[in-house]
């Protein structure tokens, strides 16, 4: 690995980046835009019928952003000039050979000139249809490697995974490639070329019995999870990543592949500013539901360590990774980007600023009423949540609606209420279950490496800051993080 000025590496390069319009790629787009002016272009790939549409979109979804107010107070009336010169904004699709992209000039144009590819197109709802997860995270990777491998100039692969590709693991997980066909549990007959037919298959079925469009979604939903359930992983987005990561290490031959493993992403830590944050975030739909009274119990293990890492810190681990593994000619390196062993921070901490937090700052609802919340109830074990449920919420709604039916729906606007947080609560244990007594702990040796290593060469550390240890939690929850989500809902 030799590591030089990062400034001096991006500066006339020429960079692809796949999900152009994604929350990691938009803040990956800005920093390099506002650090290094003198970056030749920015080849910016996203899903839109043309030219006109990917334009639109890239400056509706990007450029318009609060994100890029720095950039904007920089260059005025001028910075739609200077993107125009520095970026490329290409209408395209990842699941498509020549990623989607129709204009051959533009394709062969790419393949002389790209340096570094960055791939972040993705889909991360947990329970997504088997054919979009497959199409988009495992073969869209295949097809990202396939262009990179015709860029005559391409000096590494930058792939964006997640460090849950580990499923339910407990203690320490390691930064290490996943091999053709390994699993989780250790059921054999993992064929990634088998899931695709069986997902085809069902797919063919379905419509061959005139289901409707929303059974047909419905069950390729359940598809995916039965799949990812049956070799050991807990949803289809951890299990579709991990059959990219197979593939791009098998397939890989002599391109230079760096996959990099965030945690769970959070809002901005410094760059452009702190708390810059667009859609709810895993545990920000416990934030949120918090502060405004729909949560009043939890299960979880409290002394359970939440692996949060800002998205700035996971972009700058980005960029100086790229940089340090540039011409490494066949290699194949992990980092895992997180804080679970360097700097954790548990479930009973994030409960503490939480109820601090809307103490001082009371979420107001709809009707102008604030919102008074109280601790909550945390449940260690399934037993004794759908007992809580059962008592506090099941029960009382029975009755509810037996007292509603009586009085001619006299209260049915509070048998909605009450149905509502049942919902609420149901979905969040439906979808982070597996999560919810997590033993993991992220090592993330090769990424303190990389940061030592950047530090002892005399690299822009100051400018690329991705150590958790420099984070104060208390500090960045209470007066960046939640705030930054608070504002994000207001909006």
């Amino acid at each position: 690995m030799e590591l030089t000025s990062v400034l001096k590496f991006l500066e006339n390069r020429n960079i692809l980046v796949t999900g152009a319009t994604g929350f990691l790629a938009k803040i990956f787009v800005e920093k390099i835009l506002r650090v290094q002016p003198n970056v030749k272009k920015l080849y910016l790939l996203l899903r839109a019928k043309d030219n006109k549409a990917a334009l639109q979109r890239f400056n509706t979804e990007a450029v318009a952003k609060n994100l890029f107010k720095l950039l904007r107070e920089k260059y005025g009336a001028n910075l739609n000039t200077f993107i125009r010169e520095k970026a490329t904004i290409i209408p395209g699709d990842i699941t498509c050979e020549n990623l989607g992209v129709k204009d051959p000039n533009l394709v062969e144009e790419m393949w002389r000139e790209v340096d570094v590819i960055v791939n972040i197109a993705a889909t991360t709802n947990f329970d997504e249809r088997y054919d979009v997860a497959l199409d988009l995270n495992t073969f869209g990777a295949i097809f990202v490697l396939d262009f990179a491998k015709k860029c005559s100039k391409l000096k590494v692969l930058l792939h964006v995974s997640t460090a849950f590709v580990s499923g339910e693991k407990a203690g320490l997980i390691l930064e290490t490639p996943y091999s053709m066909g390994e699993t989780l549990n250790g059921t054999s007959g993992l064929d990634i070329d088998t899931e695709k037919k069986v997902m085809e298959e069902t797919l063919k079925q379905l419509k061959a019995k005139g289901s409707s469009e929303q059974s047909i979604t419905s069950a390729m939903k359940e598809l995916g999870l039965e799949r990812a359930r049956k070799y050991g992983w807990p949803n289809t987005y951890v299990f579709t990543k991990a059959m990219g990561e197979m593939l791009l290490g098998n397939l890989k031959e002599d391109i230079p592949l760096v996959i990099l493993r965030p945690t769970i992403i959070t809002s901005t830590f410094q760059e452009p500013f702190p708390g810059w944050v667009e859609g709810i975030r895993t545990i920000d739909s416990l934030a949120v539901g918090y502060g405004k009274g729909r949560l009043t119990c939890f299960l979880g293990d409290p002394k359970a360590v939440i692996d949060v890492i800002p998205a700035d810190m996971v972009v700058n681990a980005m960029i100086v990774s790229m940089m340090g593994h540039a011409d490494e000619r066949g290699s194949q390196i992990i980092y895992q980007v997180g804080s679970s062993v360097s700097n954790p921070i548990d479930f009973t901490s994030l409960q503490d600023y939480g109820l601090r937090y809307f103490r001082e700052h009371p979420w107001i609802n709809k009707d102008g009423k604030t919102v008074i919340v109280g601790k909550v109830t945390v449940l260690s074990t399934m037993d004794s949540f759908h007992r809580y449920m059962a008592l506090h919420y099941l029960l009382p709604l029975k009755v509810l609606e037996i007292v509603n039916t009586t009085l001619c729906q006299y209260f049915q606007g509070k048998c909605l209420e009450l149905h509502r947080k049942i919902n609420f609560v149901m979905r969040l244990i439906d979808l982070y279950g597996p999560y919810l007594f997590f033993k993991g702990i992220f090592d993330d040796m090769n990424t303190e490496k990389l940061r030592r290593e950047a530090k002892e060469a005399g690299i822009e550390m100051d400018v690329f800051n991705f150590d958790p240890k420099s984070i104060n939690w208390e500090d960045y929850f209470m007066n960046t993080h939640v705030p930054g989500v608070v504002k994000y809902v207001f909006k």
